[in-house]
């Protein structure tokens, strides 16, 4: 199952001109209780699937009466510096749409 599958939203942003932050967002508690536990999300497995240092990954946050979770990650560059290429950060949870998650059920 991928998370896409799972989740109603997926979506990044900017969270400053320095940070980037992603929000998953579930409809049922059960699927949000099997991301957490599966650890998709973890700072490990952030820092490989975007390929930063795991001290890149600044927080993750699991919000549970909201079935959320947000995880805030540092910029590779900041927001509308040469080269950068999404001034918004709202194309940078692509890689997250096709993460598959284990033990689903």
């Amino acid at each position: 199952m991928k998370l896409s599958d799972l989740a109603t939203v997926i979506r990044s942003k900017n969270a400053g001109p320095f940070e980037l932050t992603f929000d998953v967002l579930f409809a049922t508690k059960d699927d949000f209780e099997v991301v957490v536990r599966s650890e998709i999300l973890s700072a490990r497995s952030f820092a490989d699937l975007f390929r930063i240092p795991e001290s890149d990954v600044l927080s993750i946050v699991e919000f549970e009466p909201a079935l959320a979770i947000k995880v805030t990650i540092k910029r590779v560059r900041a927001s509308g510096t040469f080269g950068e290429t999404d001034v918004y950060g709202a194309q940078q949870h692509a890689p997250l749409l096709s993460l598959e998650v284990p033990d689903y059920r």
